[in-house]
């Protein structure tokens, strides 16, 4: 759990080991514009949450045209999860049909040929269709929109719950840094705060699908 913050410097500024989204940008992030189309990346073994920063390695062809293209147009691609990540060669059955739309921040190229990327999540979205397969897929997508909270007390008892069990771990945990538990404290935002643990609990990619799939914010912060 928070293996993002492992590797964190301990003179780093412990708010600064998790890239925490200002209200702004979360504002932005909820009304981002998602293009009629996206560029569709599979993951393996993980599930992109809106927020949340990823890095991923790239190896396969299409996936490294893809990623060469989108970095060198607008950066957007739509990332999807693998619903088995023994599959080498995925088709859109393959594939769940709710993803996140991710701006791609880095990109570096590795001695063996492959890439790894950032990216960051931004909005979640639903594919429609697949209108192209090669060299890489793309699909018509709409946008998966949060819904606002009505019962804003239940929704910060459920928030003061995660973050308390959340901090327990880092302290329990020899491996993980100290900071990891004030940066989580420091989290104001209720919707980032559940993508973060969603994020880095160790559980299956069906179960972190299914977080990411569930509207409701007060019943995503029950699941985490």
């Amino acid at each position: 759990m928070f293996d993002y913050l492992i590797n964190a410097a301990p003179e780093e500024d412990p708010e600064q080991s998790i890239p925490l989204p200002t209200a702004d940008e979360e504002k932005e992030m909820n009304t981002f514009e998602v293009p009629e189309t996206l560029p569709i990346l599979a993951l393996r073994n993980t599930v992109l949450f809106p927020g949340v920063v990823l890095p991923i390695t790239v190896g396969r062809d299409a996936s490294l045209k893809l990623v060469k293209d989108a970095f060198g147009g607008d950066r957007l691609i739509g990332v999807i999860a693998q619903r088995s990540s023994e599959v080498e060669d995925p088709g859109p059955e393959d594939l769940y049909t709710v993803g996140t739309v991710a701006t791609i921040l880095k990109l570096i190229k590795m001695p063996d040929g492959s890439k790894s990327i950032v990216i960051q999540g931004k909005r979640r979205f639903e594919t429609l269709e697949y209108v192209q397969r090669e060299p890489y897929f793309k699909a018509a997508v709409k946008t998966v929109d949060e819904e606002r909270s009505d019962n804003l007390v239940e929704l910060q008892a459920r928030i003061r719950s995660i973050k308390d069990l959340a901090i327990q771990i880092v302290n329990m945990s020899p491996n993980l840094p100290s900071e990891a538990a004030y940066a989580i404290q420091n989290i104001e935002s209720p919707t980032f705060l559940i993508h973060f643990i969603a994020s880095n609990l160790q559980i299956s990619v069906e179960d972190k699908q299914r977080l990411l799939e569930t509207i409701p914010l007060v019943q995503r912060a029950d699941l985490v």
